[in-house]
């Protein structure tokens, strides 16, 4: 027999192994058996523990969610008080959302949001990136008295600080505009030492070598720091789209016009008008809240990749 054919029916041999071993592996339950010590797999009664409990946690979670969905296309004659709720309506309809948009300009409200939230992610992850990187890689005279402003910052509930962010965006003659709505939040202090905390994972020996080859600083930032951050930036655009497009406090106090308000304060007009009727209270909250769920539904791996990565990759 060949060296050719030795070899190849030594892989044959090996391939049926592994696949053996891996049928062997998929039959393997998920559970640990009695007298087992794989302890990294949890008794039959921890198994079933989890199942409930995850089952809980998602009918607690989850549940507001679907009632409120069912009651936005539920019809007059359908009763939203039920116990336990009627999650299917027996006389869909449509008209909950038709109605929303014929008492208020519920969409053009979500188009003031959206230029908000797209605005305050593309400030917060540029400006946060360069931010982060100075306090994470540079080296300069009183970084520990920035980093302690910064961490001083978010020891005060926004709350506090909201008059004196009023008198300096009415002194700008910003008051009752989008401008001044979207200012503050341009860029957060949590936003900066989080990114300052990615860029400590990059050894300085490798910025200081591209350094001395003649890299510069917007190299550096795009070639070495960038794809070790990016990740971690994820999470900042994320958290930041929505604490802008949640944002109702601020909104609130800066507008004035209704022409210009965001979603969120035109939805507490919505139930501040229409308390007899909860379904089209349920219309509107649709709305607002089914951008947010298509941006976390195709950001959650980054976001994921984002708070579990934690040194460079090779």
């Amino acid at each position: 027999m060949s060296t050719t054919a030795v070899n190849a029916a030594e892989e044959a041999v090996e391939v049926a192994a592994m696949g053996k071993a891996r049928e062997r592996k998929v039959r393997e339950p998920a559970f640990r058996r009695r007298g087992s010590s794989d302890f990294s797999k949890p008794t039959l009664a921890g198994l079933i523990f989890r199942y409930v409990l995850l089952a809980l946690m998602t009918l607690i979670v989850v549940g507001p969610l679907v009632w409120q969905l069912s009651t936005s296309f539920k019809g007059p004659l359908d009763d939203i008080y039920t116990f336990p709720p009627n999650l299917v309506p027996t006389d869909p309809t449509i008209q909950n959302y038709v109605r929303v948009t014929d008492f208020i300009p519920v969409y053009l409200y979500a188009f003031h949001s959206l230029l908000l939230a797209v605005g305050t992610v593309v400030s917060n992850a540029v400006l946060a990136t360069f931010a982060g990187y100075a306090i994470g890689c540079m080296k300069f005279r009183g970084k520990s008295i920035v980093v302690g402003i910064l961490l001083s910052t978010m020891l005060l509930p926004g709350e506090v600080t909201v008059t004196s962010q009023f008198l300096t965006i009415k002194n700008l003659g910003l008051a009752d505009t989008l401008w001044g709505v979207f200012l503050p939040g341009a860029i957060g202090a949590m936003n900066v030492l989080l990114i300052a905390t990615a860029c400590r994972t990059i050894p300085a020996d490798m910025l200081d070598a591209a350094t001395i080859d003649g890299a510069t600083t917007w190299q550096r930032i795009r070639h070495m720091v960038w794809p070790n951050i990016k990740g971690m930036v994820s999470v900042v655009a994320i958290f930041s789209f929505i604490g802008a497009w949640d944002d109702f406090l601020w909104p609130l106090i800066v507008l004035t016009d209704p022409a210009k308000y965001t979603l969120t304060v035109g939805m507490a007009y919505l139930n501040g008008n229409f308390q007899a009727d909860p379904r089209l209270i349920a219309a509107g909250t649709m709305i607002a809240l089914i951008p947010l769920v298509i941006l976390f539904s195709v950001m959650q791996r980054f976001f994921f990749q984002g708070v579990q990565e934690g040194a460079v990759k090779g």
